[in-house]
């Protein structure tokens, strides 16, 4: 039996090529294994041969998307490849976003299976687990020794052209059925039974979200210590955190001791989910550092805190949000700060 074609699609860090500062790099293709390729060849040598590698940066597959998406279409169907191998992105947001992508052009364009890795957590995980067989990593490269067995056991099927039915997140597609009875019926006798305390099982489950109650409004808020957070991605000019322009994967802390007003010239929104344009002209806009200067010299309020912090919120992951939320909260509360303005975009 012949051996099955496989492409790999993988970003700058893993071809190893560099870390964030080379996340830029365009697309470009490379003949074999490259990187964790590698060990899916190992694991994959009786039934599949990796016969290319396709590798683009994170960043410059996010921001240049039209572009890098036909290019690296085009590379991946000059291999003529029976199956289609992303990542794994495990968390990190922008890998798995173009992990994702990925995978929809091949199932779209090339009709052929896509396997893949990624965090539940990963922005590209509920987006694009549809358009391929995504198995469930852990949250970082830690977990590549168990990601690689997972993964190439799903492509030892495909391979050998056996149906896959389990090792992989469900895609969350709809299929049509007959019931017996109709849709109202059906959620009358759920609720009927909710009421009555029983046991039922829903036909579409909710996701879950945290739930955070809110504290009691400041009594006096002329005496308040009032901080500045955002997720519209202000920063000083320039960016010098390289904050990413989305599946941020860290946030900056910048000093508004000697600013009373943005411009042009002293700061820039790094948010790539929007038009900017408005945004860098008047970076107030987005956090109203000039408002809140005001406020502080009239005496309606008692103090600012001396720093803003900033991050962009599109397609960053859960954990990531949560991460920030957990180390700026206790900058806050060891600065005895009253109250939070928190602006988005």
């Amino acid at each position: 039996m012949s051996k099955a074609r496989v492409v790999h699609y993988i970003n700058q860090f893993y071809a190893g090529i560099g870390g964030e500062e080379k996340a830029d790099t365009p697309p470009e293709k490379r003949d074999g294994t490259v990187g964790p390729g590698m060990a899916f060849q190992t694991a994959l040598k009786d039934v599949a041969d990796i016969v290319g590698t396709v590798i683009c940066g994170d960043s410059y597959f996010n921001e240049h998307l039209e572009e890098s998406s036909a290019k690296v279409l085009e590379y991946i169907k000059s291999y003529d490849p029976q199956i289609v191998i992303v990542g794994p992105g495990f968390n990190a947001g922008r890998y798995g976003m173009a992990c994702g992508t990925v995978a929809q052009l091949v199932d779209e364009n090339l009709h052929i299976p896509v396997v893949g890795g990624l965090y539940p957590e990963n922005p590209g995980c509920e987006m694009y687990k549809r358009y391929g067989y995504f198995v469930e990593v852990g949250n970082s490269a830690t977990s590549m020794r168990t990601a690689v067995p997972a993964m190439a056991a799903i492509v030892k099927k495909l391979a050998a052209g056996e149906e896959v039915t389990e090792g992989f997140m469900e895609k969350g597609l709809r299929k049509n059925y007959f019931a017996e009875k109709r849709g109202s019926r059906r959620a009358v006798d759920m609720l009927l039974k909710k009421i009555a305390g029983e046991e039922f099982v829903t036909e579409y489950p909710m996701p879950v979200f945290d739930r955070v109650d809110p504290q009691p409004a400041i009594k006096d808020i002329t005496k308040a210590r009032i901080a500045l957070v955002s997720s519209g991605g202000p920063v000083p000019k320039g960016n010098p955190d390289h904050i990413e322009s989305s599946s941020a994967s860290k946030f900056g802390k910048y000093s508004l001791v000697d600013i009373d007003d943005f411009t042009p010239e002293n700061g820039e929104t790094a948010h790539g989910g929007y038009d900017p344009v408005y945004a860098n002209l008047d970076l107030d806009r987005v956090l109203p550092v000039d408002v809140i200067k005001e406020m502080l010299k009239a005496g309606e309020i008692g103090s600012l805190h001396d720093y803003w912090y900033a991050t962009v919120g599109n397609g960053t992951s859960v954990a990531n949000a949560k991460a920030f939320a957990t180390q700026i909260a206790e900058d806050l509360i060891a600065d005895h700060v009253n109250g939070v303005i928190l602006t988005s975009t």
